[in-house]
């Protein structure tokens, strides 16, 4: 029997199953970035902006257009993360506009809120690029637009729409040179596929689960017996809660994994290995979870890797106890984080001007405070903030006009989408797409200049500066024109790849070397060592950097951050 429309009832399950199908193939979506660098984060972002919208419309109980749009469009704006999930809660803000009004919605409605969608997330990007997941919301849109002249049954629409859209994501690396070398298709278009498919399969029947997991419930170890517990008297020795699958290249009998098993007990606790035919399954509470990925590799490939911080999630647990439903206990923390804001905003002294930023790692944190930086939060690769983060951070400060330096390509789009919707100040971001610029940048602000003058003159001082990169590689591929091998290092510059080799610190002298090449009237090197690397083989490998580049200062600070070796700049 065909079914012609859908009510709000059914809608909102739609849209819950949509968010849960994401969540449960984000590293699949992951997986799918085109540099093979252990920070492909597409799917979680996009995950985390579903489920934020997903949250606020679990708890509507008796569900109308006009309230599911409303928890759509502002739970995806202000949980928005990465360039990918500001896109796609603008599509949801764009279509829930167009429904917002309606009872029911036939194929006509669904065609003209999906055109809408379309519309109003390309016109958030200020450079669309077709290939992506605009291109693919661009299939669902034009395709919806002929579903409604050949038929009246939402369900044949919604599979006509997501078999459309299958066929523009396979276009994708047609579109973008770059998808085709690494062999893939476009995560942000998959990750929106994976949506209207999970729609499809409530809408059908297929899915009847709409419960969502409460991201901050202990599970397995970490569950704390007895009501009331009292959590915050727990001393945790270790800290990261660390698993991950070793996809075994090499023999792994009993006497192995003795070994194995030993070495994760001398750097940890909560120790599970189990051994399945090709395959290891891990998991250890550990204060070092690098220590254990690279022990690991001497057995294999990895995958399915995963760190939690438990010490962050217990004064999580903390918090969330002291409310008397568990259920109101995000909406809470939320509100409790805004009332805050104008508190905090008291204690300081007003001024004229404040900064945000966004880094990861405690010597950066240290840099940036002494450049004057009012807020950090703590992100950037792998961890990048919400729409909401952003807002609360510059809430904190006391000013009229606060900068916002996101340091990361990835995020600029988040933060100008807090500055959009900020309410009491005016909030300017300097598009910085690497922490090295936004250090330029702020060495660039001079007080005695206006807000936009400074603007101009810290936006025009990023181009003065190039940064390079210096990571692994996560599985084989190809760029430009180079293969890649998994564990391989890596050079990224700001516009490709530098270099590739086995060795860190020759690697990073061969990325240098291009870097130099490219900027010939460059007099500045900056190293940023990160928290893989001893100060010692810092200090050798600048040292080396000052032999081959005599021409030039090298400078060499501890940045601490993660996942990669170092940062360095050009200018």
């Amino acid at each position: 029997m065909a079914t012609n429309t859908i009510d709000a009832a059914l809608l909102q399950k739609m849209f819950l199953a949509g968010a849960k199908n994401l969540e449960s193939k984000k590293e699949w979506i992951n997986d799918l970035n085109v540099f093979p660098v252990p920070d492909g984060d597409t799917g979680t972002n996009m995950t985390l902006t579903i489920m934020s919208a997903a949250k606020e419309v679990s708890k509507i109980a008796n569900p109308t257009m006009a309230s599911l749009a409303k928890a759509i469009s502002s739970g995806s704006l202000r949980g928005a993360r990465g360039n990918s999930g500001v896109i796609l809660s603008q599509i949801f803000r764009g279509f829930t506009k167009e429904i917002s009004g309606l009872d029911v919605l036939t194929v006509e409605n669904i065609a003209t809120a999906t055109q809408r969608g379309t519309e109003t997330a390309y016109k958030a990007v200020m450079k669309p690029k077709e290939g992506t997941i605009l291109t693919v919301a661009k299939g669902v849109s034009d395709k919806a637009a002929q579903a409604a002249l050949d038929t009246d049954d939402v369900e044949e629409a919604f599979r006509s729409i997501i078999e459309h859209a299958e066929s523009v994501l396979a276009k994708t690396p047609d579109m973008l040179p770059v998808l085709k070398e690494a062999g893939v298709v476009d995560s942000g278009g998959q990750g929106f596929i994976v949506i209207l498919q999970g729609m499809l399969d409530a809408l059908t029947g297929k899915v009847t689960d709409f419960s969502l997991k409460e991201p901050s419930q202990a599970s397995g170890s970490e569950q704390v017996s007895g009501k009331g517990a009292a959590l915050d008297t727990v001393d945790i020795k270790f800290g990261y809660c660390t698993e991950f699958i070793i996809m075994l290249d090499k023999e792994f009998n009993e006497k192995t994994e003795q070994q194995f098993k030993a070495f994760l007990s001398s750097i940890g606790d909560s120790i599970v290995c189990v051994a399945l035919d090709d395959i290891v399954k891990v998991h250890v509470h550990t204060n070092h979870p690098g220590q254990a990925f690279e022990k690991a590799l001497e057995y294999g490939q990895l995958t399915k890797m995963k760190v939690d911080n438990m010490r962050e999630e217990h004064n999580q647990k903390v918090i969330a106890q002291s409310e008397l439903q568990a259920a109101a206990a995000a909406e809470a923390m939320r509100s409790t984080a805004d009332s805050d804001a104008p508190q905090k905003q008291a204690e300081q002294p007003h001024k004229e001007t404040g900064f945000v930023t966004i880094a990861a790692g405690e010597g950066f944190t240290e840099i940036f405070k002494g450049l004057g930086v009012d807020e950090i939060i703590e992100g950037g690769q792998t961890m990048n903030p919400s729409t909401e983060d952003i807002l609360n951070a510059a809430q904190k400060v006391n000013a009229d006009t606060v900068f916002v330096l996101p340091n990361n390509k990835n995020i600029i789009l988040a933060a100008e989408q807090a500055a959009s919707i900020i309410e009491g100040k005016k909030l300017v971001v300097i598009p910085s797409k690497t922490v090295p610029q936004g250090i330029t940048a702020m060495i660039n602000y001079e007080a005695s200049r206006t807000a936009d003058e400074n603007s101009q003159a810290m936006t025009e001082s990023l181009s003065s500066i190039a940064t390079g990169q210096l990571t692994y590689a996560v599985r084989d591929t190809s760029i430009d024109g180079q293969e890649i091998k998994k564990d391989d290092i890596l050079g990224l510059g700001d516009k490709g790849l530098l270099a590739v080799g086995q060795n860190i610190d020759e690697t990073l002298l061969n990325m240098l070397d291009a870097m130099a090449q490219a900027n010939e009237e460059a007099e500045l090197v900056s190293i940023y060592y990160g928290a893989e690397i001893s100060e010692e083989q810092a200090e050798g490998v600048a040292e080396r950097v000052r032999e081959q580049h005599q021409d030039m200062d090298v400078e060499l600070q501890y940045g601490g951050q993660p996942i990669y070796y170092y940062l360095v700049s050009v200018e």
